[in-house]
């Protein structure tokens, strides 16, 4: 079967292996009767895969029944799932079918099946072992034919060893499991899913379509996407509906991901025994750097030309970085390697500004009196040190002349040993 005319029935975008696999799996296990657990977090599109099965199987003839498992309350979900008999219960005037009886020869999709009570999980049980129910308020059992296809976004492994979800109930509904990858996983997909959904509400609105500018693409894919493709398509309507500029750049992006935007520090959490990037990919740091520093630019510039005017000694090496503004060969290599390690890429401003306090022979005399640190730690140290006295001890002012964040001067300080009366 073409993959592709099954994704243009569905409306499903997207071409990475893990998806595309997902889909194989759905389209193998759809001509047979057994039991499908559909799995993944909220809002990657897990419904999608009921409906492919259904409709390419001998049941799609049949009533096909989506329920939210997680939306019925627990004092009516037995009475929805497999119906009641009249004066059941209070508020019951007649008789009336459940889920289960009216999907009779089609399928029936239980969604977020982790939610289901344990009084409920065994009447689920007996259903699909032996294809037997009892309404609610009745002793007589009837038989009904039904494929059932449940989703979670829960680990229902978890759930059972906590006590929370029946084991056997688990094997039975995971007899063949579809894990559905997070967006974050499906790189390649994200600007196609977003021009889509751009297109779309453009469409029915009768507006021009939003694009994105390549930096602002980039921000795109490499955000970690909490809310998944339900998120994307949020964003993709806010912004064509709010935005006048049809052009997105990263500044317009970020306003809506402000998640994205958060502190350096809160993105770099410290693990015990885990090192500083212990909880965070380099890439996800990386680019958030990247991002960070390109709204600062002019000013970093300006900065760079400041030091190098007043640092700049004969004979010192010194490189342009396309404008009229000098910068430091250190600096100018860290900044023309964005791709390697952005905590490498900060520490060489420090050792930069290390290898002019070693190799510098012209500071002043009361300058020359001081011992010349012998090692790259010394001469570390002596440029963190002469950086926090020029800046009264402020650590926000040193690490910004040293173009390093807070973060990596408090820890530098630590290794190297650096106390308050050092600086006085």
């Amino acid at each position: 079967m073409e993959l592709q005319s099954v994704k243009q029935r569905f409306g499903i975008i997207g071409n990475t292996p893990a998806l595309n696999r997902a889909l194989e799996v759905a389209l193998r296990v759809a001509p047979t009767d057994l039991s499908v657990l559909i799995s993944g977090e909220s809002g990657v599109g897990k419904e999608f895969f009921p409906q492919i099965i259904h409709a390419y199987s001998a049941r799609k003839h049949g009533n096909y029944i989506a329920v939210n498992c997680g939306a019925i309350p627990e004092g009516t979900i037995d009475s929805e799932l497999f119906g009641h008999e009249k004066g059941s219960f209070t508020g019951a005037t007649d008789s009336r079918k459940g889920y289960f009886e009216v999907a009779d020869g089609g399928t029936i999709f239980l969604d977020e099946v982790g939610e289901l009570p344990l009084t409920t999980q065994v009447r689920l049980l007996r259903v699909l072992q032996s294809g037997e129910f009892i309404r609610v308020g009745s002793s007589k059992a009837q038989k009904t034919d039904v494929r059932v296809v449940a989703a979670t976004n829960v680990n229902l492994r978890q759930a059972v060893e906590a006590g929370r979800f029946r084991e056997d109930l688990y094997y039975r509904l995971n007899t063949v499991p579809i894990p559905v990858p997070p967006l974050r996983d499906r790189l390649g997909d994200i600007h196609l899913l977003f021009r889509k959904f751009a297109a779309d509400i453009a469409a029915q609105y009768h507006m021009p379509p939003i694009g994105l500018t390549p930096e602002a693409r980039s921000l795109l894919e490499n955000y970690r996407w909490p809310g998944n493709v339900r998120q994307l398509k949020n964003v993709a309507e806010q912004i064509s509906a709010v935005e006048e500029k049809r052009e997105i750049d990263p500044d317009i992006l970020l306003r809506y991901l402000p998640d994205y935007a958060a502190p350096t520090a809160q993105l770099m959490p410290v693990a015990a025994g885990g090192g500083e990037f212990a909880n965070t990919t380099e890439r996800d740091i990386l680019y958030k750097l990247l991002f960070d520093l390109r709204g600062e630019v002019s000013e970093l510039k300006g900065m760079v030309a400041e030091l190098a005017t007043a640092q700049h000694r004969p004979g010192a090496a010194v490189a342009y970085s396309g404008s009229s503004l000098p910068m430091k060969l250190g600096e100018a290599s860290s900044l023309a390697t964005p791709f390697a390690s952005p905590l490498r890429r900060e520490e060489a401003y420090i050792e930069t500004a290390a290898e002019e306090v070693v190799g510098d022979e012209t500071a002043p005399q009361a300058e020359a009196s001081r011992p010349v640190p012998q090692t790259k730690e010394e001469a570390q140290r002596e440029a963190i040190v002469q950086a926090l006295r020029r800046n009264h001890g402020k650590r926000k002012e040193a690490a910004r002349e040293l173009f390093v964040s807070e973060r990596t001067l408090y820890r530098k300080i630590k290794e190297l040993g650096i106390r308050d009366e050092d600086i006085r």
